[in-house]
């Protein structure tokens, strides 16, 4: 049996393909409709979506007779996300950050409550905000902590009744905090001003896997003296860009 020269195309297969990302763009379609839009007859779309759907990449609405994507893709969309390491992935995200806001780019995980720092950019300039891999955020103190609270579930929902101050602009009356923590989840994203540390600000915007969970936390943080509230403001759609492209890595639509 002859095999394909390497690079050439096989046009089922390409047919197969463009039949899975009609669905993702426009789902529940009937049979002609597909055919249509692969131009291609009937009887060939229907012998594609009967062998995808042998496959469990499509199925049949019984109720319609009209087609949708299966949820195989799904099971093997799993298996590509298990062997995905975030900090590999998003590293070409925070060297974007960093180059276009000017300040150090962080990454973190959302674990017990809090958010851990697994991953960063320094800044290149000789002023800089350090991050230390493996340094836990603080809840009610820091950007990505407040991320959490807005955006995590379970334990990380929580408010401790007790808040620790830091400096005398950490927040430490809980409902005011509450108040931060739902305008965090208004507006999408998080800030923190000289709360933790004196001289340091920083803003910080989540990251949704598939199913609209907090998968990680993308920051940028720098002096306060110049990261200011216009400054991170300006930074902020950069961050927003950046999650929804790290998301769509990790599996988000």
């Amino acid at each position: 049996m002859a095999t394909p020269a390497a690079g050439r195309p096989v046009a089922a297969v390409e047919r197969a393909l463009a039949v899975l990302e009609i669905l993702a763009d426009a789902p529940d379609l009937g049979v002609n409709e597909i055919a249509r839009r692969l131009d291609v007859s009937a009887s060939s779309a229907s012998r594609l979506l009967g062998t995808l759907a042998g496959h469990g990449l499509v199925e049949r609405v019984p109720e319609t007779g009209r087609y949708r994507l299966g949820v195989r893709l799904l099971q093997l969309g799993t298996h590509v996300l298990q062997r995905l390491d975030v900090r590999d992935v998003a590293r070409p995200v925070l060297e974007r950050i960093e180059a276009e806001t000017g300040e150090t780019a962080t990454l973190s995980l959302p674990a017990a409550g809090e958010g851990v720092t697994v991953d960063h950019v320094p800044s290149r300039r000789s002023v800089r905000s350090a991050a230390l891999v493996g340094r836990p955020s603080v809840a009610h103190a820091t950007a990505v902590g407040k991320v959490v609270l807005a955006f995590g579930t379970g334990r990380e929902a929580e408010i401790r009744p007790e808040l620790e101050g830091f400096t005398r602009r950490t927040i430490t009356d809980p409902a005011r905090l509450a108040e931060v923590v739902a305008e965090t989840r208004t507006r999408g994203w998080g800030e923190a001003d000289g709360e933790r540390e004196e001289d340091l600000a920083a803003i910080a915007v989540p990251v949704f896997n598939h199913a609209g969970g907090l998968v990680a936390i993308i920051g940028a943080q720098g002096p306060a003296d110049r990261f200011d509230a216009d400054a991170r403001r300006a930074a902020v759609p950069v961050l927003e860009e950046a999650a929804r492209e790290l998301g769509r890595t990790l599996g988000a639509l």
